[in-house]
């Protein structure tokens, strides 16, 4: 595989991860806090302040999660056209942070919000893949997993302070969403300053193959990919139901829904490098699949303990520990898979085609939801994943491991 100047000298004091690379994460982590800070409180504010309904959240839900999909090819396939990874990911950047104050201007309107958050999620869209892109051109193949692992924990810092904010921020203002809002946009507007000051754009010093999505969808291993990472995502629970039912079993106060996620937050931060060093030394399929099948004993805790402290405790633990074995390392699967001329845009295909069955897999958990009856809904999620996991496991058993 060619490996381009910029990869081989990436390599620093902290376990060849390049200052591209800790840039990035700087980046990821201030705007995580303003991601997460809309994220830990707007399924409380739809559900509960809006009054929607479990379907219609899903709807919205599957929105947020899926909208992404319609644009992150095109981003990435214009950052490999232009080799411009930087300006794509900061248009992207930027879209993001303007939408911050767009939920203002929404009010109560549904249709207003299900445009503002779409406008967000195009930002994301836009951005990921060209950021991840850049992370994989700056670093060797074979620290692909630290590489990700370092970006994905530097990103959950974030995460893990968002809710915090988000909650100081109500419990100051007396619940007031408006002004999460505001302080969301001040984070998100600083990011997009960490990015154009501190990150550097990564170029090919020789160009192989005239960039084309063709190329990308035709490369080995590019289609088996999106197929496993598309249909996982499809039958595991999305995040914010996984909050919304905990926060119901334990009939907790609004102003504390925001800490929920601090657990998942915390168990990713301290596992996404060791188990990103872990992916590259024992093969990254396999962690990939083992972090799905945690998820199992979530699913069970949700549908059959009492106990609601240790379902505010477990649940959150366990989700972390999925995302640190998933998030960075699919990452890391998909990097070496695609030739550096298409990287973004075969990223941004493997993204797709998980956003997209993200989206699809909210507005049928949230169909499952209505029609049996939650804890049923949360049984029948975790058949689904069972079966899909044992399905996968059979089709790469006798594949390499990474």
């Amino acid at each position: 595989m060619y490996i381009s100047t910029t990869a081989r000298s990436s390599n620093s004091r902290l376990g060849f991860v390049s200052g591209n690379v800790l840039a990035l994460g700087s980046v990821s982590l201030v705007t995580d806090v303003s991601a997460e800070m809309v994220t830990s409180v707007l399924p409380l504010y739809l559900v509960v302040g809006l009054g929607l309904s479990p379907l219609q959240f899903g709807l919205v839900d599957g929105v947020y999660n899926g909208v992404t999909a319609l644009v992150r090819v095109a981003g990435g396939h214009a950052a490999d056209r232009k080799q411009k990874y930087k300006l794509v990911a900061g248009t992207g950047y930027g879209l993001s942070a303007c939408s911050k104050l767009g939920l203002l201007a929404a009010g109560s309107s549904i249709p207003l919000l299900a445009g503002v958050i779409a406008a967000d999620r195009v930002g994301k869209g836009i951005r990921t893949a060209p950021r991840d892109a850049l992370i994989s051109l700056s670093a060797p193949p074979h620290r692909l997993g630290a590489a990700f692992g370092t970006h994905r924990a530097m990103d959950v810092c974030g995460a893990l302070l968002g809710p915090l904010i988000a909650f100081a921020v109500l419990w100051n203002t007396g619940n007031s969403f408006d002004a999460v809002f505001v302080t969301s946009f001040c984070f998100a507007a600083f990011g997009v300053i960490l990015l154009t000051l501190f990150v550097s754009n990564r170029r090919e010093p020789s160009r192989r193959q005239k960039p084309s999505l063709r190329l990308a969808l035709r490369t080995p291993g590019a289609g088996r990919l999106c197929a496993v990472a598309g249909l996982l995502a499809l039958v595991a629970i999305g995040d914010n139901f996984l909050y919304l039912i905990m926060a119901r079993r334990a009939d907790l106060a609004a102003e504390y829904y925001p800490l929920l996620p601090l657990g998942t937050a915390a168990a990713y931060l301290l596992l996404a490098v060791p188990l990103g060093h872990l992916a590259d030394r024992v093969g990254r399929w396999r962690l990939f699949l083992a972090g799905h099948a945690v998820l199992l004993a979530a699913y069970g805790l949700l549908a059959l303990t009492s106990d609601h402290l240790l379902l505010l405790i477990a649940v959150p633990l366990i989700l972390g520990v999925s995302y640190a074995a998933t998030d960075g390392v699919l990452m890391a699967l998909a990097g070496p898979v695609f030739p550096e001329s298409v990287r973004g845009s075969g990223i941004a295909l493997v993204q797709s085609s998980q956003a997209l069955a993200r989206m699809a897999g909210s507005v049928l958990f949230g169909s499952m939801w209505l029609w049996w009856g939650e804890t049923p809904a949360v049984l029948a999620s975790a058949a689904l994943l069972a079966t899909a996991l044992a399905l996968v496991a059979r089709k790469t058993k006798n594949r390499r491991t990474s």
